[in-house]
């Protein structure tokens, strides 16, 4: 009984349009009174414990950082860099607009701020080249969800404090897995280019160009270097990491390319705030209503129904896949991760997942809800962007969620893809 008041309070205040962070809390709170055996000072515990956390601090300065960089002229000088490579291929804009959100993708950490930041820039640019605006924005939102699955990723340290593994093993695991998805969206970019007649530029590729576009950029080429280097030779930690990320954006921007002006630090601190603030209400108040759910013992509850379904590992992994592709077309990624892991983790290690790749799937899944209505946060963003509706985005996307659909599938049923990087660690 308790459980279903739980969900049907979460479901009824969704359906409320109250705020995902909100409606959780809320939702704890209304069961903690049913309850009655809880004090309610429960809820206010949780919300203090739960983000009282050192890997946990890396998510405000990675928020921090994709802010200073956005406004600090680095991803128009990343553009030129793939525009340099591909430019007059056919279709080499879209594709060029792909490996910028990759490059993004490798500082942000996150997806709606690597759409916002190419897609501001793209959008327009890929309209007037001539391609059909609802594909260049479809395109945007598709690649933008490598945000969260090339490292560093906000997604990877929240999966990483929810489920006690390596933070830096996930941003490992993630480099190969996030290059196939975005290989998968540049092919479908050029097929679709082929046959739509999206010609390159007239202007020829020459090493000279790209060697002089790469020299335009070094500063900010040289920042998921400093980042995921330094992590992986064991020179810092990956909060640590988000903080010499910050203050590097920062001398990147003021001095170096000289585009973020003083007079914009105060809103690139007031934005960082409010994104971070949104985001720790929702850690917080999701841990307090998964911490209820292991109370009432619904992950055991979960597990044992799941196993009773089928004994094969196969079949298992294709129920958590459908699981998490739903639960990402209503419920926000950070919320997913919190409740989720503690529930499907140990079903993962009991038919023989290795966490790291676990996790890697449950990224790569969630990623995937970036772009599914009707919560897709992506498609949002790119709308208000290119003043195309959700509905219109919606259709528009389908080819990009095959492509990383299929993709996912690979790397569920091929987990070196995930793990042959940490062979080389330390």
């Amino acid at each position: 009984m308790t459980s279903i008041i739980l969900f049907g309070l979460f479901v009824l205040f969704l359906f409320l349009s109250v705020p995902i962070g909100i409606a959780l809390g809320l939702a704890t709170l209304g069961t903690l009174l049913f309850m009655g055996n809880l004090p309610l000072e429960f809820l206010a515990k949780e919300l203090v414990t739960s983000i009282d956390s050192f890997p946990l601090m890396a998510v405000p300065f990675f928020i921090l950082a994709g802010e200073i960089m956005g406004k600090g002229g680095i991803s128009d000088r990343l553009f030129r860099v793939a525009n340099s490579i591909v430019g007059n291929k056919t279709g080499g804009f879209a594709i060029a607009t792909i490996i910028t959100c990759m490059f993004f993708a490798a500082i942000s950490g996150s997806g709606p701020a690597t759409v916002a930041a190419i897609g501001g820039i793209m959008i327009p640019a890929m309209a007037r080249q001539g391609y059909d605006k609802r594909f260049a924005t479809a395109l945007v939102c598709a690649a933008g969800s490598l945000g969260v699955i090339i490292p560093p990723s906000i997604p990877m340290v929240i999966y990483g404090v929810a489920g006690s593994v390596s933070i830096g093993d996930m941003f490992i695991a993630g480099i190969i897995p996030g290059l196939l998805v975005g290989f998968a969206l540049m092919v479908y970019a050029y097929i679709h280019s082929r046959k739509m007649g999206y010609t390159g530029t007239s202007e020829k590729t020459s090493l000279l160009l790209i060697v002089k576009s790469i020299w335009e950029a070094k500063w900010a080429l040289l920042i998921p270097i400093i980042i995921l280097g330094g992590i992986y030779g064991g020179v810092f930690t990956p909060t640590e990491a988000a903080v010499i990320a910050v203050v590097y954006g920062l001398v990147a921007g003021l001095l170096f390319y000289r585009e973020l002006k003083v007079k914009d630090l105060p809103k690139v601190f007031a934005d960082s705030a409010l994104t971070t603030a949104t985001i720790l209400i929702i850690v917080g108040t999701a841990t307090a209503f998964g911490r209820l759910l292991t109370i009432e013992q619904i992950p055991n509850q979960i597990a044992q129904f799941m196993l009773s379904i089928s004994d094969n590992p196969i079949v298992i992994i294709l129920l958590i896949t459908l699981l998490l592709l739903i639960v990402g077309c209503f419920m926000d990624t950070l919320a997913a991760i919190i409740i989720l892991t503690p529930i499907l983790l140990p079903i993962a290690i009991n038919i023989g997942y290795d966490p790291i790749h676990f996790g890697i799937i449950m990224i790569v899944n969630l990623a995937i809800g970036f772009i599914t209505p009707p919560l897709g946060v992506n498609l949002f963003v790119g709308s208000g962007i290119s003043g195309l509706s959700i509905e219109v985005l919606s259709r528009a996307i389908i080819p990009f969620f095959v492509a990383m659909l299929i993709t996912l599938f690979i790397i569920i049923f091929l987990p070196q893809l995930s793990l042959f990087l940490l062979e080389f660690k330390g």
